[in-house]
């Protein structure tokens, strides 16, 4: 018990330190980029003594080790500033796109398993066969496809048969016509169904190799010989022995994945013109809004630490032979 709360504070210690270093490293990145906010700024009445008054009320005249302090202790009261181009609070500003991301992403999330899952079951059940070298090149290809591109093949060839829409996350005449929460709830899923099957089609390659690799060990295990000896059933083999106990790098990779997911967006949300946390970072590039960017990229990276946490605390409960 002792060594599972040791294993535990020093998951957890080391999150908090790497979580701090991103702090840092986020300050760093942004602020010691060629140029600020007011550099970008091309009108007519941007005098130079405007942009000065600009970037005082920014607090861009300061020296970086100031607004570094500035940063870092408003960051600890959880206040990451005032986007450059709202004026509004960075984090209201980040939450409708975090919640329109995260169904996406879960919606990706769940097709990549399906897909994954059900190759790589397939993948070890029929081993060294065609079906086997199949589902595995298949799910390297997709995994190792540009993601921009991906996403333009899926608009070229799948919106237009399936009648997909290809960009924004609903229509707006639906708000007009008080077409009922169902009509509203079947054109949102419509929206994210590209993004999500973008999602789902780079990264199922990677279940699909993890649920391979651990079902062939699993019908190595002599429980595997005894169900056979029983006459079970090859489905009632895979699904209530190989495949069950099978699940721990699975349910790990899934946390891991998720953080990661949360911040590959962003390619992905440009391409379809998806307004959740990807989009939002990229317009925030263009514009040099530091605090915005800031903000976000402390999420990711917060979400990441978290996710990883998480998967370490998840492999402990399920086996605690790593504390040994």
């Amino acid at each position: 018990m002792r060594a599972g709360w040791s294993y535990v504070g020093r998951r957890a210690l080391f999150a908090l330190i790497t979580v701090f270093i991103a702090i840092s490293l986020n300050f760093v990145l942004f602020r010691l980029a060629p140029g600020d906010r007011t550099s970008a700024l091309r009108c007519q009445g941007c005098t130079q003594e405007f942009k000065q008054q600009l970037r005082a009320d920014f607090g861009l005249d300061k020296s970086k080790p100031e607004q570094y302090v500035i940063y870092l202790n408003q960051t600890l009261h959880g206040d990451f500033g005032r986007s450059f181009v709202t004026e509004q609070p960075v984090t209201s500003e980040l939450w409708q796109p975090i919640k329109n991301t995260l169904p996406m992403i879960l919606l990706g999330t769940i097709i990549s398993i399906m897909l994954g899952v059900t190759t790589g079951v397939i993948a070890a059940w029929r081993r060294n066969t065609l079906a086997d070298k199949g589902t595995v090149w298949g799910g390297i290809l997709f995994y190792s496809l540009p993601t921009q591109w991906l996403a333009l093949m899926l608009i070229l060839y799948l919106a237009g048969p399936l009648n997909l829409p290809t960009s924004d996350i609903a229509d707006p005449y639906l708000a007009y016509n008080n077409a009922g929460a169902w009509a509203e709830f079947v054109d949102r899923l419509k929206h994210m169904i590209l993004p999500a099957a973008t999602i789902g089609l780079v990264l199922f390659g990677e279940y699909t190799l993890i649920v391979r690799s651990s079902m062939l060990e699993a019908l190595g295990e002599d429980y595997i010989l005894t169900a056979r000896a029983k006459g079970l059933s090859d489905w009632e083999i895979i699904t209530k022995h190989a495949l069950r106990n099978s699940m721990l790098p699975i349910v790990t990779l899934v946390f891991l994945s998720l953080g990661f997911i949360f911040g590959g967006t962003i390619l992905i949300e440009s391409v379809f013109n998806y307004p959740g946390i990807g989009l939002q970072i990229y317009e925030s590039v263009g514009n040099r809004d530091y605090p915005m960017l800031q903000g976000a990229f402390l999420l990711l990276t917060v979400v990441i630490i978290l996710m990883n946490f998480l998967a370490d605390l998840l492999y402990f409960k399920l086996d605690p032979r790593v504390t040994e």
